[in-house]
């Protein structure tokens, strides 16, 4: 009897031993169902799969990619060639067997597209005003293509700059599979590399640059400071100026410099540079001089890459106190590089 009870015993061990096992194994195996699911999904988002994003979302909802054109054909190719590069690593997995929930956090190193984005901005406002000048008109299909034309054209010329950031994907067990609750905001923002960041920054730009009542700053001059400088689409040189009268017979202000399309295409100083002129605190508005002068139609026209013309630009003036000028890079966000110069009227 006591062999028997032995017996019993050992085979009620081995059984409690086998059921822990299974059970531990099974918790263990479950657990990386929904880490499965995180990785499933971003390995789609690489590809730009949308048909299998859309299946591992409980929600079923990639509307949120339309509000920054990832599903628009015109920019697949920019999308698919900028998501190609990113790559992901699992870092924690936060299960909870019981109510069949996850929290999945994953690193994700991504490309950051602020410097394409930007330098495409400028661009594109650059050809645009360019084309809008010489009456040319563009259909929306037409503005499209060209946009997307100088995006792809930004990310193969640019080196890629890459940014970092952890994700927390809440998982959830539906009835055939683990799935991600919903499409998030930081997902969309990596998958559209950073557009978010620099749409942000372009609006601010643009409500500082519109505030009411602001007032602008004189730039800082030194006697001596002549404007002379050279950017990746243009080059300008002071070369004189000289104070005359508007066609309403005030004073107004001629400043000549010669202009330089450093770019690859054909350009103006009109479309490529922001002169701008201040006196006793304040910006001086553009003037229209009493007799024709042919180095305003230089500043308007368009001219071959390489090319140099002496151009002019004219503004009103209060009195003659000195002026300050300022010259930079026309749609150049962030600033950008500027020049200033001191002129003496008398």
């Amino acid at each position: 009897m006591r062999k028997k009870g032995k017996a019993g015993l050992i085979i009620f061990i081995i059984v409690l031993v086998l059921a822990v096992g299974c059970g531990v194994g099974y918790y263990f195996w479950e657990r990386q169902k929904p880490a499965e699911a995180v990785e499933k999904f971003l390995t789609s988002v690489q590809q730009m799969d949308f048909t299998a994003m859309e299946s591992m979302l409980q929600s079923n909802d990639l509307s949120a990619l339309d509000n920054a054109d990832i599903r628009n054909d015109v920019y697949a190719e920019f999308f698919k060639s900028i998501n190609g590069k990113m790559t992901y690593e699992i870092r924690r997995n936060d299960f909870d067997i019981q109510n069949g929930t996850a929290r999945i956090t994953a690193r994700i190193r991504y490309v950051d597209g602020s410097d394409i984005y930007k330098e495409t901005v400028s661009e594109f406002l650059r050809q645009i005003v360019s084309k809008a000048f010489s009456g040319e008109s563009l259909t929306e299909e037409d503005t499209q293509a060209r946009l997307a034309s100088i995006l792809s054209e930004k990310a193969a010329s640019l080196d890629d700059k890459f940014s970092e950031t952890d994700i927390v994907y809440p998982v959830i067990k539906t009835t055939d599979q683990w799935k991600i609750v919903s499409l998030d905001e930081e997902t969309v923002k990596l998958m559209s590399a950073n557009f978010k960041s620099v749409e942000d920054e372009i609006s601010q730009s643009l409500a500082d640059a519109q505030s009411d009542g602001s007032t602008p700053q004189t730039p800082a001059a030194a006697e001596g400071d002549t404007i002379d400088m050279s950017a990746e689409k243009f080059s300008i040189r002071y070369t004189r100026h000289v104070v005359t009268n508007d066609f309403a017979g005030s004073p107004c202000l001629l400043v000549y410099y010669d202009y330089t399309n450093n770019g690859s295409t054909a350009s103006s100083a009109m479309v490529d540079v922001n002169l701008q002129a201040y006196q006793n605190g304040n910006a001086l508005n553009a003037a229209i001089p009493e007799t024709n002068e042919s180095a305003i139609d230089q500043f308007m026209s368009e001219i071959e890459p390489g090319q140099t013309v002496n151009v002019c630009q004219a503004f009103s003036l209060g009195d003659m106190s000195d002026v300050t000028l300022q010259a930079g890079e026309a749609f150049s966000f962030g600033g950008g590089q500027t020049k200033s110069q001191i002129l003496k009227l008398q």
